[in-house]
């Protein structure tokens, strides 16, 4: 009898570990992705085999879809190299619940009080983002900067990078929104962060692409020209350059007329 058990406790570490890993490597691919297996096996130091297994997993759930990457210059021979992204299912597994409940409640608000006060409450929202870090900011190097708020946003749940613009300022990438379900409908949630971003880091921001729209990531232009202090003049901020366009910002090309939704 006390083999058993211990048989069972032991196959059941075993499906515990690799459903945890499983879930290691669909957060990758939402944070990273499009992404190839060998990247992500580098990345977690598994082996090909492991990370074809869970890949195959994450396929045959819907969780991840495979796509062919586009040649770029002269290549070898061999298969084209494949690409791994998130689909809608599988960024739904990150969602956080009640976004039903959270928008019954936003459509009472604006009912009952105006679309001012939904604006408002989606300040208030963000309020506690802007009051921790606004203040660090001054300690942190200018280049430096959007880097920590990505890492900040990234503790929140939204996996946030930070990557140089093609021509000047920086990129700002969320490629998880937990309330984007609820932002498709009140675009002030998104406004009122966008706005939180250019007081925390003291610059003119633009928002170019967004989850909430169908986009497969949140993309904000950070401009290089800080706001001016008093008695400065301010600089005026320059349109985001050509390479920031409203895009999913991957170091791929993909051969999909899709947006990065993996829809």
């Amino acid at each position: 009898m006390r083999d058993v058990e211990e048989t069972a406790t032991v196959r059941s570490a075993g499906v515990s570990a690799e459903r945890s890993t499983r879930a290691r490597v669909a957060r990758l691919i939402l944070e990273c992705g499009p992404v190839t297996a060998a990247a992500l096996g580098e990345r977690l130091g598994l082996t090909p085999a492991a990370v074809r297994r869970h890949l195959d997993a994450l396929l045959a759930d819907g969780m991840a879809e495979a796509r062919t990457a586009r040649p770029r210059g002269q290549r070898g021979r061999g298969r084209p190299a494949k690409l791994f992204v998130i689909t809608d299912a599988g960024r739904s597994a990150f969602e956080h619940a009640y976004d039903g409940l959270a928008g019954s409640a936003l459509r009472f608000l604006a009912e009952r009080m105006g679309e001012q006060a939904v604006a408002e409450f989606a300040r208030s929202q963000v309020a506690g983002l802007v009051a921790r870090l606004q203040p660090r900011m001054s300690e942190v190097p200018e280049d430096q900067r959007v880097r920590v708020l990505a890492e900040a946003l990234s503790a929140d749940g939204y996996a946030a990078s930070a990557t140089k613009a093609g021509l000047g300022g920086e990129q700002l990438c969320q490629h998880h929104c937990p309330v984007a379900h609820v932002a498709a409908e009140f675009p002030q949630l998104c406004e009122a962060e966008t706005e939180a971003f250019a007081r925390i880091l003291g610059t003119p921001v633009q928002r170019l692409a967004t989850i909430a729209h169908g986009d497969g990531v949140c993309t904000t232009h950070v401009s290089p020209h800080r706001v001016a202090g008093p008695g400065m003049r301010e600089r005026p901020a320059s349109p985001p350059p050509p390479g920031a366009a409203r895009t999913s910002a991957s170091h791929e090309t993909i051969d999909t007329s899709s947006k990065e939704t993996g829809r």
